[in-house]
């Protein structure tokens, strides 16, 4: 068989001898022995000689096989000396007379015909093909990467020249079909390692959209390989070009959707059979769902996994940290507690952590939660005791939300001293956590403790280097409760100075109703305005991502904007533009009864001034 190369052992005297190499090709062998002695000495032209007469080779394929033996000698060099002397172009030529035409689909069954022919072409053209490979991973290894680069590419428009209308399904030899695998998952990796990273998406796209008959985990690894790149590159690719765009069909804009697509279709294969699992791309895809906010979208493939891939428990607690970043509390506890259920993983102090969070975040959960919490103080031992202030900082944060729903005012003061001593035993593991620090200042000022909240609140100031917006408005806060008005709004001022115009709402609002504690309506209806055009900017654009815990916490809605409007211009007798406010804000929301209730005090005021 041509280009066949075979190992075999010799016998002398029924005793056993080291192994001998031996080329095979058109029937006929020789040992690498002779051959190699002369590429020992230099004498390539010797050597290419002896293989053309003793096997019947052309040139190319006398050289590719010489190549392809110094190669696996390790001689790298040898072996590029080797293959420089292989004329592609004169192989191309010759594979594309004698590579046979598309067959048309037929009804009838017919023998195939010059079948060793064709077999002949295929192996041929492996033989040079493979050549060309072998001599881009020696150009690698030397470093030449650009040049290896160059070659692996000269392999692929190769394949598509003698196969223009792709690589035959069937029919098609096996060698040959690894060498144009390896040379497609190769070049991209090349063009990297080089730098050129523009040649390096080309590559992928072209490995993804060619007729190169990839088997499933080529194609998976190419797939999983781009998407890396995508997502952590750092390097904006260029829309897919127009020629490759399917009608109808979805382009995406950027990396990051272009990378959540090829992992989202690897998962598919993945739970058809169709490729071998691999745990890595669940994690990319969660990094990548996870930067744009689609948590929900990563809970729903999550789901679709086949079963058996994950422990239950483990499905149930990636589950529930997807369902509580995309804000569906109840779901991500209820998942949490079959978790941690007597039966399954009672004492796992991560699922407990999270469980005690969520539940803090809701005063009907509180109690519930302080329970989580309670547990994850007592198993957090050992390796794990660095998360026994993680454990008190939620207990405290639970009894707090706890003793805003008591029975009694002796059960608020009870829950309330014992939130703020697990929040102080908190303080003695995370002394430098600066959201510790804010959490204790916020419970200090729930209990009207004014001076202490102060206090913690300038702490997380300098912790944070003010830098952290809701440090500055609890301050602010903290001043205007205290009856300091004026300091409150040098604060805010400050505040505003330090922070982005597009996260500005939340300050500005402070400030209009500062204003309008200090009796000052018409500066505060500025601020209003102010507030205003910077709501409805929001609204029509959409602005950068933000999580969804920063959209509750910095929310500052139009009608809220406009309603404030009202009742600022009803306390100017400015009837007609409370009219106008009104107006725009019952198009936001119809039924409210602060705005009726506004609404109706308006009609009052002008019937008693008419």
């Amino acid at each position: 068989m041509l280009g066949d190369q075979s190992s075999e052992l010799s016998e002398n005297n029924g005793e056993s001898e080291s192994p001998t190499l031996r080329l095979c090709a058109n029937g006929a062998c020789m040992k690498t022995t002779e051959v190699e002695a002369k590429l020992d000495e230099g004498n390539i032209q010797d050597a290419e000689s002896s293989l053309r007469e003793g096997l019947s080779l052309n040139s190319e394929e006398a050289r590719a096989l010489l190549g392809r033996l110094e190669y696996q000698r390790g001689n790298v060099e040898g072996a590029l000396r080797v293959f420089e002397g292989i004329d592609l172009q004169a192989a191309i030529q010759r594979l594309q007379v004698s590579a046979p035409p598309p067959e048309k689909p037929s009804t009838k069954k017919k023998v195939p015909r010059e079948q060793p022919q064709q077999s002949a072409s295929q192996h041929a053209a492996n033989l040079v093909l493979e050549a060309i490979y072998l001599k881009a991973k020696s150009l690698q290894k030397l470093g030449r990467t650009t040049e290896a680069a160059q070659e692996c590419k000269s392999v692929l428009d190769s394949v598509e020249k003698i196969f223009q209308q792709g690589i035959p399904d069937a029919q098609v030899d096996t060698r040959l079909q690894e060498t144009v695998s390896h040379a497609v998952e190769l070049l991209p990796a090349l063009w990297k390692e080089s730098g050129d990273y523009q040649e390096a998406i080309s590559a992928y796209r072209r490995a993804l959209l060619s007729q190169w008959s990839l088997d499933n985990d080529s194609c998976a690894r190419v797939q999983k390989d781009f998407a890396v790149f995508l997502l952590h590159s750092g390097v904006e690719a260029s829309p897919p070009s127009l020629g490759s765009q399917v009608e109808g069909s979805y382009v995406p804009r950027n990396n990051l959707e272009e990378a959540i697509l090829l992992l989202m279709i690897l998962l598919k294969k993945f739970n058809q059979g169709k490729a071998k699992w691999d745990p890595s791309v669940i994690e990319h895809l969660t990094f990548g769902l996870s930067l744009c906010s689609q948590t929900s979208v990563l809970a729903k493939q999550l789901e679709e996994v086949m079963p058996g891939v994950f422990s239950r428990v483990e499905r149930w607690n990636s589950l529930a940290l997807c369902y509580s970043a995309a804000g569906q509390t109840s779901a991500a506890v209820n998942l949490l507690r079959k978790s941690l259920h007597k039966h399954e993983q009672p004492d796992d102090l991560v699922a407990l952590l999270l469980a005690s969070k969520l539940c803090s975040e809701e005063p009907s959960l509180a109690g519930e939660g302080a329970g989580y919490a309670q547990r994850a103080v007592n198993n957090a031992q050992g390796m794990d005791e660095h998360l026994k202030g993680v454990g008190f900082r939620m207990l405290g944060l639970c009894l707090g939300k706890q003793a805003k729903v008591p029975t009694s005012d002796f059960e608020r003061s009870r829950l309330q001293s014992e939130s703020l001593k697990a929040l102080d035993g908190a303080i003695a593991f995370e002394h430098n956590n600066p959201d510790l620090i804010f959490e204790l200042g916020v419970q200090y000022a729930e209990q009207r403790n004014l001076k202490a909240a102060s206090r913690y609140a300038k702490e997380f100031i300098d912790a944070t280097g003010g830098s952290v917006l809701k440090g500055w408005r609890f301050l602010a806060l903290v001043l205007s409760a205290q009856q300091r008005f004026s300091e409150a709004e040098v604060v805010t001022d400050a505040a505003l100075d330090e922070t982005a115009k597009w996260d500005q709402g939340p300050l500005l609002r402070l400030k209009a109703k500062l204003k309008i504690s200090q009796s000052n309506p018409t500066e505060a209806v500025e601020t209003y305005r102010y507030l205003l055009a910077l709501v409805q900017a929001q609204r029509k654009s959409f602005g950068p991502l933000r999580t969804l815990s920063q959209m509750e916490e910095d929310k500052v809605n139009e009608f809220e904007v406009w309603h404030g409007l009202a009742y600022l211009y009803s306390s100017l007798s400015h009837w007609n533009d409370v009219e106008v406010c009104l107006k725009k804000a019952g198009e936001l929301k119809q039924y409210s009864a602060s705005m009726l209730h506004t609404e109706g005090k308006n009609k009052n005021q002008q019937t008693l001034f008419n």
